[in-house]
């Protein structure tokens, strides 16, 4: 196997913004897929949780339940790649449209298209798709603490958000932590899907050199590193805060 790694040097700015794109599309996914995964994990696991004594704060709490139990079962049983393609042909005509958008019409929707088209959509599939997996962590973890935690945060007189916030998250968080990793290291990788509509990242710009050279070792076996590396430096990072040894399985 000859490999001929010069054929990459002209192409370093082109792998470098790949690198950029790769990693914004994962942080913003990452931090508001984790905002929508809080928030629909903890109504997730709200069943449990005191009823509201007002009829109508009742039913928008079982409303609200099954709108997530919707969202969670769409997005963990359907394909990202089909989900990134059905955002950015299908969702995001009919939000951005120079003639009939919904959030944005006319000269700006046409500019917005061009100029972010492809990093919205892909930002929005990845994040949705995160906070779908996301809230299913939270849930499990806010269930893994022993519910004679929360009855005890009651009989102090703790209303259920307190309970939550004060008591139990702080507990979960540390037990979530590995499979919240697991999740950054899945959409580090999964964001190479978003060049199906052509978004500028590093899978892109591998295909871009083979494409140009008819050479598939150095711009894939390249990339692979850069992934690798990623998901070790974000697994290195998350393990700090992990539970100690000497806390785990309580």
């Amino acid at each position: 196997m000859d490999l001929r790694w010069e054929i990459l040097a002209g192409y370093g700015p082109l792998f470098i913004s790949g690198l950029f794109m790769t990693v914004k599309l994962t942080v913003v996914a990452i931090g508001v897929g984790l905002l929508l995964g809080v928030v629909f994990g903890l109504i997730s696991s709200s069943a449990d949780a005191p009823q509201p004594k007002s009829a109508v704060l009742a039913w928008l709490l079982k409303l609200a339940r099954l709108v997530t139990l919707a969202y969670v079962t769409f997005f963990r049983g359907t394909p990202l790649f089909v989900q990134i393609l059905l955002v950015h042909f299908a969702v995001m005509p009919t939000l951005v449209h120079p003639e009939h958008g919904l959030l944005l019409a006319g000269e700006a929707a046409r500019g917005f298209r061009q100029e972010y088209g492809a990093f919205f959509s892909g930002a929005l599939a990845l994040t949705l798709n995160a906070g779908a997996y996301i809230s299913e962590i939270f849930r499990a973890g806010i269930l893994s603490i022993h519910r004679g935690q929360t009855q005890a945060a009651y009989s102090v007189g703790l209303t259920h958000a307190q309970a939550m916030r004060h008591v139990i998250l702080p507990q979960a968080f540390r037990r979530m932590m590995p499979a919240l990793v697991n999740e950054g290291v899945t959409l580090i990788k999964d964001s190479s899907l978003v060049s199906a509509i052509g978004l500028a990242e590093l899978a892109l710009a591998a295909r871009t050199v083979a494409g140009a050279y008819s050479r598939y070792w150095e711009p894939y076996l390249l990339i692979s590193a850069i992934y690798l590396v990623l998901t070790l430096l974000l697994a290195g990072l998350a393990k700090r805060l992990e539970a100690p040894a000497h806390l785990r399985g309580r």
